[in-house]
Parts: structure tokens; sequence; C-alpha cells
């Protein structure tokens, strides 16, 4: 075997062994690289402390150690930040509810920093969490509830939503009850309210089927429509492994990868005259 063969035949090998430890240790402790990163900041912020104290005119911005805020490592970081797949997802669904000019919409429990925000500068949003929130905002309501235990009437909701929830539902991870069959009875509770004719924007991992417990699970795309077989599909697109949007593809598609985002719109079916 030639050397560059040999190099990288270790470079394969040493990913390969190491993922796994890495990804242990950022889910359950902390990330690696972040450790790495502070102590790499350290002579950066020694060095740009000493440079502003010298050239600071004005006493009310002086260096204080009871005020120290250590982020030199910042520098290390991609410029913002692509929160795995929330800024792709977020984006997806408020651009698909302005687009058919929605100006009341329900959600349950999606990101209040990313998808919500989106909605508020033109749509009226009920927010619906098992956990309470203080936010006085023009166009937001919050009311209490959980994914399986909504309040509203049954085929209330025309415009309803939830990104990046049912994965975790069953785990007790944000104090709901421990139940395998949590993200069923979910879909069961999101099918019960929507009206006929109404649609659901749903966000959620997909691949290969998995539990991260207590975390979330990663599903099957087949799982999902299985869940709402009661409901059309009218569109389905992913974020791929690499972070990237794909519209409109089939649930094969998003089968192979590890952990993708699954993107569905359903609608309910009118109800027979």
């Amino acid at each position: 075997m030639t050397e560059p063969k040999q190099k990288s035949l270790a470079r394969r090998l040493a990913r390969k062994w190491l993922w796994w430890p890495y990804q242990f240790m950022t889910r359950s402790f902390f990330e690696p690289f972040g450790i790495v990163n502070k102590f790499r900041g350290a002579p950066y912020f020694v060095r740009n402390l000493a440079k502003y104290s010298r050239g600071n005119p004005k006493a009310s911005f002086r260096f204080r150690l009871r005020d120290l805020w250590y982020r030199s490592y910042d520098r290390f970081s991609a410029a913002g930040s692509l929160t795995f797949h929330y800024f792709y997802q977020d984006l997806w669904a408020s651009q698909w509810l302005f687009d058919r000019g929605v100006k009341e919409h329900v959600d349950v429990a999606s990101r209040l920093d990313g998808f919500i925000a989106h909605l508020l500068p033109f749509c009226k949003v009920t927010y619906v969490d098992i956990r309470p929130i203080d936010v006085d905002w023009t166009n937001f309501a919050f009311r209490a509830g959980t994914i399986t235990e909504m309040p509203f009437d049954d085929n209330s909701v025309e415009s309803l939503s939830s990104l990046h929830v049912i994965e975790h539902v069953g785990l007790g991870r944000y104090g709901d009850p421990v139940d395998p069959l949590g993200y069923v009875k979910a879909a069961e509770e999101l099918i019960r309210v929507l009206k006929p004719g109404g649609t659901l924007l749903l966000g959620t991992p997909v691949g290969q089927e998995a539990l991260y417990f207590d975390a979330h699970r990663v599903f099957d795309p087949q799982t999902i429509r299985d869940a709402f077989a009661k409901l059309d599909l009218i569109e389905f697109s992913v974020i791929n492994d690499r972070n990237e949007l794909l519209r409109n593809v089939s649930l094969d598609a998003a089968r192979p990868w590890d952990h993708g985002c699954g993107l569905y719109v359903f609608r309910k079916p009118e109800l027979a005259a």
C-alpha cells in the first residue's frame, strides 16, 4: 500500500473510532472542541485586554475582574449560528404560511426565537406548551396544554404546526409522562383538532430509525406517514445530513440518512357531504 493510501486509511479509521466518544461526550457532558477553543482563545484575551486597558480613556469602561466575561474563543466559530436543522426548517415553515396569506395560526411547542418570531409580524399565533412562557408581544397568545391533550375542540384548528417536537413526546425530557407510544398519541391529537381542509406543518428528525434517550427519536420517514395516515400528504421536503434543504423528495430518499429533518405538509380531508 502506498504512503498516501496508508495516510488516508489511517484518517478514516481515526474518524470512525473517535466519532462515537466525541458524540458521547458532546451529548452527555460538554463539547470537547469548545474546551479546546477556550484554551486557544486565552492568549488573545490577555493581549486584547492589555491593549484595550492601555488605550481606554473612559473610567466607566475600565476592566473590572468582577465583570469578566471571557468570549475570545468566539473568533474560532463561524459567522453567526445555523443551529442544527432549525434555521432552514423555520424559514421553510414560515415562508409556507406567508405565501398562503395565513393570518391566524396555532403552534405546538416550536422554537420561539426562530419559527414563532418569524410569524408574528404578519400572523396571530396561539402557542401551546406544557411549560409556561411569559411573552408580551402583538399577535402572540399562550395557552397551556400538551401535544397529547390540546385545549381545542375537535375539527377546530385550520392552520397548525409542530416543529421538532413529536420526536420528544413520551421521553420525559420536558416533564411529560414517559410513554413509548407518545409520538403516536401526539399524532392522534393533532389530527383530532385539525379542521377538515386545514393544514398541518410538521418537522422531525428522519433517517435510520433510532432512539437517543432521553433527547429524541429519529423516525423512518414512513413511520411518520403511517402515524398521520388519516391525513393527505401534500409535501415532503427534507434537510439532509449535510444541512441542505431539498424540496419535494420521496420518503425513500431520506431513509438512509443518519439524522436528517423531515418537513411534512399534511391536509385533513373534507368531511363527506
